[in-house]
């Protein structure tokens, strides 16, 4: 292979990293669960956010841009379903606190920029 990488559209865009970097940090945090504890729950939250990235991805390769803002809304739709279960597993003291606490910051911290991009796009202020 050549030594440039072709890079994507959404590669540019920091939600898409921050969004795998979440993925990454729940799916550490599911691998360090009981072996068959909950598996339904377990594959619902990392479908969950695999989901996030994923959307960013797909809405970016998206014609318009509205459509675009749509797979956004969907991507943030998954954080919050992602984060339900989060609470879940904390209050099943399957999570320790300060776990949730990591990923709750991390997920903040990514629903301020995704508001951010999805308000740009629809030329409102944030």
């Amino acid at each position: 292979m050549g030594g440039d990488r072709f890079i994507f559209p959404f590669e540019k865009l920091e939600v898409y990293w921050l969004a795998l970097d979440l993925a990454e940090a729940v799916f550490d945090l599911l691998d360090r669960l009981p072996a068959n504890r909950h598996l339904r729950l377990v594959g619902q939250m990392e479908a969950a956010v695999a989901s996030v990235s994923q959307n960013i991805a797909e809405g970016r390769g998206r014609q318009y841009k509205k459509e675009f803002v749509q797979f956004l809304s969907i991507a943030e739709g998954s954080l919050f379903e992602m984060l339900t279960l989060c609470e879940l597993f904390r209050r099943r003291k399957l999570f320790a606190e300060s776990d949730v606490a990591r990923i709750r910051g991390m997920a903040e911290t990514f629903n301020r920029k995704l508001r951010g991009l999805i308000n740009t796009l629809q030329n409102r202020k944030p």
